[in-house]
């Protein structure tokens, strides 16, 4: 299964980030901090998301958005 990143998960879900930062506890701001670069996402938020979605932990990206659009850009370009 191909990672997914918390917005892609976010919007599959049809939720707003309203929606998903008063799940959480934070302020939407964060959430979308987080959206953005998710490396730095406290373990137990993260884990907090997995639940809430449905799914496993490892199936969402923890990292910057830019890193994973480069990653599959790299692999189409092979």
């Amino acid at each position: 299964m191909e990672k997914l990143t918390l917005r892609a998960l976010r919007v599959n879900y049809s939720l707003s980030p309203k929606e998903v930062a008063d799940h959480l506890g934070v302020p939407q701001h964060t959430l979308l901090g987080y959206e953005e670069d998710s490396s730095d996402i406290p373990v137990h938020l993260a884990n907090d998301l997995a639940d809430y979605y449905g799914i496993e932990l490892d199936s969402i990206f923890l990292g910057k958005t830019s890193d994973l659009k480069q990653k599959f850009k790299n692999e189409s370009e092979r």
